[in-house]
């Protein structure tokens, strides 16, 4: 059992999660009231099941909590904490018995007027348009740098923290990603014409 404190609610990330490594109860909660709410918002984006996310939610505060003492402490622990939960998600839908359905012609009939921001206009693109076949296209590496930065929106230097890639590496990836859904795109919307 980890040791009992009141850790300062306006410490910084870094301070909570070295707190953390001491065994502070405390520290963790702070960390989750503070990270809770924007890493739903997220796992919610790339999974529609309340059940999956709440789970990954906990795994992700236990694993960070178990984790504390490895963090290395060079990068930011929101990035850090989002790489956790993005390999406990994948995890989790990997282990899934049943696969998420095909977008259906329900989805494909959504009344524009029901959304309630442009943001959800275009997630649903994402998920079930032109450019979600074209993002399945992209290998896994260009399409986890567009999910980080674009879908996401890392930084590059956060995104490269996430995907343990030099900075460097993730821009370069970005271009390369672009350029190819351009070009999917373009041919695309030509099979139309």
């Amino acid at each position: 059992m980890g040791m009992r404190s009141h850790a300062d609610p306006g410490a910084d990330d870094a301070a909570l999660v070295r707190a953390m490594a001491a065994g502070d109860e405390a520290a963790l909660r702070v960390l989750f009231t503070r990270h809770l709410p924007w890493l739903r918002a997220r796992l919610t984006r790339r999974c529609g099941d309340p059940d999956v996310v709440a789970d990954v939610l906990q795994d992700t505060f236990v694993a960070a909590w178990k984790g504390a003492r490895r963090w290395r402490g060079d990068g930011e622990v929101a990035a850090w904490l989002w790489g956790i939960a993005v390999r406990r998600l994948v995890s989790r839908l990997r282990s899934r018995p049943e696969r998420l359905a095909a977008p259906t012609a329900e989805v494909e009939a959504v009344d524009e007027r029901t959304l309630s921001s442009a943001e959800e206009l275009v997630l649903l693109g994402v998920e079930h348009g032109d450019l979600a076949a074209a993002l399945r296209r992209l290998s896994p590496q260009l399409r986890a740098v567009i999910e980080a930065t674009v879908l996401d929106g890392l930084t590059t230097r956060e995104a490269a923290q996430l995907l343990g890639l030099a900075q460097g590496t993730v821009k370069g990836r970005i271009r390369k990603a672009k350029a190819q859904l351009r070009q999917d795109l373009i041919s695309y919307q030509a099979g139309w014409s």
